[in-house]
């Protein structure tokens, strides 16, 4: 009774409120949304912009594709560009599989509101709130020291590959759920099987929100630092293989904040800063291309 008279009041309200008031009340609450959307926006165009308009001048072909010495002339960053694409594709390369079965045995197979469900999010939220700090220790203790793999990209990969798991199954999960129901039952009714209803059907509708979370991760995994110097080292030479020690842009930029005793060396970072971002960009509009492809393919 207390709900329905509470209603009824707000309703009543609502008929007596004066049509004047209630529009500026609206332009008042679109003009906060479109403020809020504009410092966002602002924010990172304003570091976009400070980065860029210091480091474009200092990146040039041969900063790009030379090597890294402390000592000698060349100072370029290839060997941590590939050292990055290295991590970008084995962290993915494991974790992607793993975070895609595991959101569709949630969505698909997992009987709703089971104890092994709530256990698997919960785990999965606590993964997702665990500094990256953490996950390197834990790397450098398991796959550096006790599996023996030593400080390698390996390593560095692995660590990786826990810590965007939590990304990856609850963005998947969550493009799965909304893949209308009536196409699982459509499929069902045509007697396909369930893999081959999950497979042709399900995977392809919900393509544009996994590579969203494929996208997410592999920011994460450009991004971090802490996690990939504690397992994978700071050897500023190209990996001959997984198994070799490496120095990612990340890590790299990391070591020259460092070190920013000459203008050469802020020259270093505000250039690096530059390719750093460039990738990233580069990484999403790739992305964003082939999701928009499967979207077309969808629909």
């Amino acid at each position: 009774m207390l709900n329905h008279h509470s209603l009824s009041a707000k309703t009543s309200r609502l008929k007596n409120a004066n049509p004047a008031t209630q529009k500026r009340k609206d332009r008042l609450a679109i003009a906060v949304i479109w403020l809020a959307a504009g410092v966002t926006v602002g924010f990172l165009l304003w570091v976009m912009w400070y980065i860029l308009s210091n480091g474009l001048s200092h990146v040039d072909w041969s900063f790009i594709s030379s090597n890294y010495t402390t000592i000698g002339k060349e100072s370029g960053i290839w060997p941590m560009i590939v050292s990055t694409l290295y991590m970008v594709v084995a962290s993915i390369a494991v974790a992607a599989p793993l975070g895609i079965m595991t959101a569709i045995y949630l969505t698909e197979y997992a009987k709703v509101g089971s104890r092994l469900v709530k256990v698997i999010r919960f785990c999965t939220e606590s993964l997702a709130g665990i500094p990256s700090i953490i996950y390197g220790l834990f790397g450098m203790t398991f796959f550096v020291v006790i599996l023996g793999f030593g400080y390698s990209i390996l390593s560095g990969a692995l660590t990786l590959s826990i810590l965007i798991l939590p990304v990856i199954i609850r963005t998947t999960e969550e493009a799965l759920m909304a893949v209308p129901q009536t196409y699982r039952e459509g499929s069902y009714g045509l007697g396909a099987s369930k893999i081959y209803t999950i497979w042709r059907l399900i995977l392809p509708s919900a393509m544009p929100g996994i590579v969203t979370a494929i996208i997410l991760s592999v920011g994460r995994v450009i991004g971090e630092s802490a996690p990939v110097f504690m397992t994978a080292g700071m050897v500023a030479r190209i990996p001959d293989s997984v198994f070799d020690s490496g120095r990612t842009l990340t890590v790299h930029l990391y070591k020259l904040t460092q070190e920013l005793y000459t203008v050469h060396e802020w020259n270093q970072a505000y250039g690096t800063a530059t390719v750093l971002i460039i990738v990233v960009l580069v990484i999403n509009l790739i992305t964003k291309l082939i999701a928009s492809r499967f979207n077309t393919a969808t629909y």
